[in-house]
């Protein structure tokens, strides 16, 4: 877990440095071709140099160890940097929308040789960070890596409206261009807004299949019923599970056996990694209220 924390952060680096440098070339250039779809692009990776820095920090946080106060320790800043992302990306595409309504009504003509040439280095830049960032399973470095497809997206539109511009000198293109290009961004942040949120309302993890977990610890010998059966996901790949299970006799059972048996049937099945199971005996499970 350390060393994929650490590479991430390598790859959150490298995206940041790469980003900030392409956002401020397309912001002089969309400012000098009167390009909105070139502004639009320097305006989203200007949101993203933030959002990878907030990465950068949530990643940091995330190696601090557990303490008596947090004792999950600071997993959960990762997942709260992957919401903000997701909502940074949603405004950010509410005034791309905006602005591309309004160049559709009042077309503006565009400076198409400069614009190419920017948009051209944009994309060349961006796929070099989207090669760094796509080899991961983090929530956050997903969230960064969908900012960066977003402008990878926004280049390609740009010289494709630039071409049909340039063909047809249909200056309108280049509002539509922008349009398309957010809707596109919208999708993935919706996800990445969900998928947020369901960690932070501890949502059972979309791999995880309850009535087979449930089914995966009655076959372990010994065990008869299972209840109060919870898993959720603590960040990125930390997958958690609480659960009392019913067995014939504690007394007689060998109730270490049960529990590394069930533990080991989790981790290799689900990759859940943290467990909580309380063993009891049939009558006790009968005292109160079963979930």
């Amino acid at each position: 877990m350390a060393e994929e924390r650490r590479k991430d952060r390598s790859r959150l680096i490298f995206a940041l440095v790469l980003t900030a440098t392409i956002a401020l070339a397309e912001a002089v250039g969309g400012w000098l071709t009167q390009s909105l779809a070139l502004m639009s692009d320097a305006g989203h990776m200007l949101t993203d140099v933030s959002a990878l820095g907030l990465s950068l920090v949530a990643l940091w946080f995330a190696g601090k160890p557990a303490d008596v106060k947090k004792t999950y320790g600071y997993y959960r800043m990762e997942i709260l940097s992957a919401l903000l992302n997701g909502v940074l990306l949603l405004g950010i595409t509410g005034f791309i929308l905006y602005e591309a309504w309004e160049r559709f009504q009042t077309p503006t003509p565009v400076k198409l040789g400069p614009m190419a040439i920017v948009a051209t280095v944009g994309l060349f830049a961006n796929l070099g960070a989207l090669g760094f960032l796509h080899r991961t399973h983090s929530m956050n470095v997903r969230g960064a890596f969908l900012h960066v497809l977003g402008d990878t997206l926004s280049s390609v539109g740009v010289l494709i409206g630039a071409g049909i511009m340039a063909l047809t000198g249909w200056f309108v293109v280049d509002a539509i261009i922008s349009a398309v290009i957010s809707v596109v961004i919208v999708v993935g942040a919706v996800r990445l807004v969900r998928d947020a949120v369901d960690v932070l309302m501890e949502a059972v993890p979309s791999h995880v299949d309850m009535p087979q977990v449930k089914e995966l610890m009655l076959r372990v010998p010994g065990v008869t019923a299972v209840h109060d059966l919870h898993v959720w996901t603590i960040s990125s790949g930390v997958y958690a599970l609480s659960a009392h299970l019913v067995v014939l006799d504690p007394m007689v059972c060998n109730n270490d056996e049960i529990l590394s048996a069930v533990k080991h049937d989790l981790f290799d099945r689900f990759g859940i990694d943290h467990t909580t199971i309380q063993i009891e005996s049939e009558t006790y499970a009968h005292l109160g209220e079963v979930h």
